[in-house]
């Protein structure tokens, strides 16, 4: 994903509010987000904290079509957060419920995705659409089955498919 793009869904802004408030033009961030220009990293850094965010740079293992396809589903569930965000998390709390019932409680992704749900909504929407090898293996047992209807998964699907055979996937 590209970085504008992350750092404009963290910010929950549209694109003409980030241009406006990181100083550039709408159709810049458009440019960036779809891969049609590259922006610098002081440009990304600038973009960043004109919504009170810091930029940094990190390296991780490349992300498997698995992981890929994961995080696609996680944004998605991040987009529908950000809109009902006691709903969402009544939700994935009740499932956690139900799947800590089936393992005793001895899962320590269970028990951090107990954690992460005493977040606040910000914050879970950050770790839902992190990179990071952490958040990656905690997808992999989600408590946010159920969020997305079977009409909204097979749209993310379809996007990720298209986006993976653009990439060369």
């Amino acid at each position: 994903m590209s970085p504008i793009r992350a750092l404009r869904r963290m910010a929950g802004m549209t694109q003409a509010a980030l241009a406006k408030a990181g100083g550039t033009s709408q159709p810049a961030l458009a440019a960036y987000e779809a891969g049609r220009k590259s922006p610098t990293m002081a440009t990304v850094e600038r973009l960043a904290e004109s919504v009170g965010l810091e930029a940094t740079v990190e390296y991780h293992p490349p992300m498997t079509r698995e992981e890929r396809r994961s995080l696609a589903l996680h944004q998605a569930i991040a987009d529908r957060l950000r809109c009902d965000p006691e709903g969402v998390v009544a939700k994935a709390k009740r499932t956690l419920d139900l799947m800590l019932a089936g393992s005793a409680g001895s899962s320590p992704f269970l028990r951090e995705w107990k954690v992460l749900l005493e977040r606040p909504p910000d914050a879970l929407v950050s770790f839902l659409t992190d990179r990071d090898p952490w958040a990656r293996e905690l997808r992999h047992v989600t408590p946010f089955a159920g969020i997305l209807t079977a009409v909204e998964r097979a749209r993310v699907y379809r996007e990720f498919s298209r986006a993976e055979a653009e990439r060369g996937g």
